[in-house]
This record gives structure tokens, sequence and C-alpha cells, in this order.
């Protein structure tokens, strides 16, 4: 179990509408869910999935999938789907899933003369091996959406289209991964500094790195109960100000630990 506050704004972070975009971005884990003959309901992975600045959400499932075969014209029926897109920290931790995203709405086949421009929009925001596989044993697929939620440690929340489509990515979205790693196996230093500015009671559990925005980091930390089961909590650190290079997000992340050597400055030499 994780705990967490509830948002508030008093602590400065992503908009909800931000949060669901960057974890598209970077999870790689997502099933399509399909609502095919008779209410029933076929599931499907995903080989990519891409939110387009439309708000319309372009996947590629095999060609022999429920998914694909459920659009077919065919079959006179435009079927409702839901893609659950799953947020799984960069590091190993006692629970992994940061987050989980239900998008639904209306599945439609990607007609045959759109197909190339859209994979060169797609290679062009973010290449993707999984393209190479469309009009061979994958197809796309738009899935036209009609809500957005987000579940995490801080509750369940939705989230219009139209927020999704003035929403960007955190622009630390594609280094979090070997970012985090980093922080944790060689700055072991910088993490301990940084529990130091937790609650006493928190500082007792093994604290991680969790997620990293320009707003700030977040840290899990995890316990156990008096009784041996899990609580595991999940805690912000805001930065000064909201940060948007590598080095900026270096020089705040010290500043939050408390070291005095930034901006290059280095300990005199004896």
């Amino acid at each position: 179990m994780t705990e967490s506050t509830a948002r508030t704004s008093a602590v400065p972070a992503p908009t909800t509408a931000e949060l669901v975009r960057s974890a598209c971005a970077r999870a790689t884990d997502a099933v399509l869910a399909v609502e095919g003959v008779a209410n029933a309901v076929e599931t499907t992975v995903t080989a990519l999935h891409h939110v387009q600045g439309s708000g319309d959400v372009v996947v590629s499932v095999p060609l022999d999938s429920p998914a694909a075969t459920a659009t077919w014209p065919a079959i006179g029926v435009t079927p409702t789907a839901m893609l659950e897109i799953t947020d799984l920290a960069p590091l190993p931790l006692r629970e992994p899933v940061r987050a989980l995203v239900w998008l639904r709405g209306t599945l439609h086949p990607v007609p045959a003369t759109e197909i190339r421009a859209l994979l060169d929009d797609i290679a062009a925001e973010h290449p993707h091996p999984g393209l190479l596989d469309v009009g061979h044993t994958a197809v796309l697929l738009r899935l036209v959406l009609s809500s957005v939620i987000i579940a995490d440690s801080q509750g369940a929340e939705p989230v219009s289209v139209r927020e999704l489509v003035d929403a960007t990515p955190d622009p630390f979205w594609e280094a979090e991964t070997d970012w985090l790693r980093h922080l944790e196996s060689d700055h072991a230093d910088l993490v301990a500094a940084l529990s130091r500015r937790l609650p006493a009671a928190l500082r007792r559990g093994r604290v991680r790195p969790l997620g990293v925005d320009r707003f700030g980091i977040r840290l899990r930390v995890e316990r156990e109960h008096d009784d041996g089961t899990a609580c595991d909590t999940d805690v912000r650190l805001p930065f000064g100000a909201p940060v948007h290079d590598v080095a900026g997000l270096s020089r705040a992340i010290r500043a939050l630990a408390g070291c005095v050597f930034l901006n290059g400055l280095r300990a005199r030499s004896t």
C-alpha cells in the first residue's frame, strides 16, 4: 500500500493533464480492451501508443488481434475501447506502479492513405521500433477519446480531453529513467541528504528516488507497520523554482540536498 497526501496547489507540481501526458509518453506497458459482440471484452497488448496533438491516441496492434478485427468495416459498428497505460517506476521498488491511466473512446481504423504521413509524424516526435512493423505484422488504429482518468498514490482524477490537448509532457520525461537510476546507484549521499528533509517518522524507512519533473523530485519511502505489513509513502520535495534543462535540474537537486558547492564551485584544495 502506498500513501500520500492529496493533491494541493500549495506544492508546485505538474497539472493532472501534464501527469497524464508524461505517463503516456514514457510508459511502454499498455493494454487495449475492446467491447465486441454481445458486450464481450477482448484485450490486446499494444506495441506502441502515441497521443496526437488533436487528443486522439494512435495505437499499433497485431494484425490478427481482437482489436484489429473489431474495427473491420464489414462489422458495421464502431467499437468502444479503453486503453490502460501503466506507468512503472524506473527502479525496482516494492510497489513498481506509479500511476495508471485509462483512456476511453471509440476505435477506428486508420485509412491506408494516411498511414505513411502518420508514421512520419510519430517518428519525428518519438522514434519507436514498433513503427517498422506497421503494414507487415501490425496495424495502426485511432482511439477517439471521450474520457481520461489517472490514478496514483494521491487518488483518481478525471481530465477533460481539452485539458489533455492543451498539456505537454514534462521536459524531463525522456531522461527521467536514466537520471533516477544514476541518482540511486552513484549518488547515495544526495539521496541521504534529501531524506533529511522528510518528517522524522519517514526517515526510518528506505528512501528511493521515485520521479522527477521540472517542479521537484518525488521520493518513495518504503516502511513497514509494527505487524510487518508494507506501509510505503510518496513525498514530493519542490524546487525553489521550476527548472528547464539538465544543468538547472542538477543545481536544484543539490540545493534541495543542502550542497554548498553549486554552479561549478569546488572545495578549496589543501
